[in-house]
């Protein structure tokens, strides 16, 4: 674990780098603090810059910890699922405490710089994009954004061929001797899961009787508390949006405001809500 502190106590610390991994090189310092290229000479865009930087780091860990997660389910290793799918939760967050830093900047701050953006907007995240594909929230129209990008196209398309997070999870109880209707399994992977009477009966039993069904009953809980952490970072997004662009419309051209209260609405892991 990386340390910051010293003391005249430390005779052993290396302090001789000319032909050692140093902090930086083993972090690549350079190149992550050399990536903010501020449009204009507004003294908030720089936070603006960052904070969406770090986010997308931490969508990138997001979507390391999500796929681990999923192999671990459909190959019936659980128990190691379940520390992916916490420190998932833990990283959405990350993500929602974000949006506090964000907040500090007034609406006036923001204006001074908002046309620097162009079109550019969150709206084209195609790591966002693909956390919602590869939890659940599947849409082959939320590729057009990314038409331009051969390479971001074919990574999106390729989750919307395998099963989402949640469909490993039904899948998993399949396996369990629970059974599913072939409307729920053999739909198509592309298309997103809808609430549906006998999953829903299938938790129902799980959560009468933890005791019995304690993985699955664990695991159910995991994914709750994903979605729970994910609602308020999107609702978080949406007060942002709205204390500092108020009613504009966003710079990707979606409504703003609007378009992020809708998105509210989707919910991912029905039955469990």
């Amino acid at each position: 674990m990386a340390t910051f502190e010293t003391s005249n106590d430390d005779k052993d610390a290396e302090t001789a780098f000319a032909d050692k991994m140093s902090y930086s090189d083993y972090l690549h310092l350079s190149t992550i603090l050399d990536a903010q290229k501020p449009q204009s000479q507004a003294h908030d865009e720089m936070l603006f810059i960052v904070q969406h930087q770090t986010s997308e780091l931490w969508m990138k860990l997001a979507i390391h910890e999500l796929v681990a997660a999923r192999e671990a389910i459909a190959s019936d290793r659980l128990r190691q699922s379940f520390k992916m799918l916490a420190r998932l939760s833990q990283i959405f967050e990350q993500l929602n405490s974000a949006w506090d830093v964000l907040r500090t900047m007034t609406p006036s701050e923001y204006t001074i710089f908002r046309n620097s953006l162009g079109k550019s907007s969150g709206f084209q995240s195609w790591q966002y994009r693909l956390i919602e594909f590869a939890i659940g929230n599947r849409n082959e129209a939320l590729l057009k954004p990314h038409a331009h990008s051969p390479e971001i196209t074919a990574a999106l398309t390729a989750e919307l061929a395998q099963p989402s997070l949640y469909d490993t999870a039904l899948a998993l109880l399949v396996r369990r001797g629970f059974e599913m209707p072939d409307e729920v399994m053999l739909r198509t992977s592309a298309l997103s899961h809808q609430s549906h009477e006998a999953v829903l009966a299938v938790w129902q039993q799980i959560y009468q009787d933890p005791q019995q069904y304690w993985d699955l009953y664990e695991l159910a809980e995991k994914l709750v508390d994903i979605e729970d952490y994910f609602r308020r970072w999107r609702f978080n997004h949406v007060t942002t949006v709205e204390r500092i662009i108020g009613s504009k419309r966003g710079t990707g051209g979606t409504s703003g405001v609007p378009y992020l209260r809708r998105i509210l609405d989707v919910v991912m892991f029905p039955e469990f809500w």
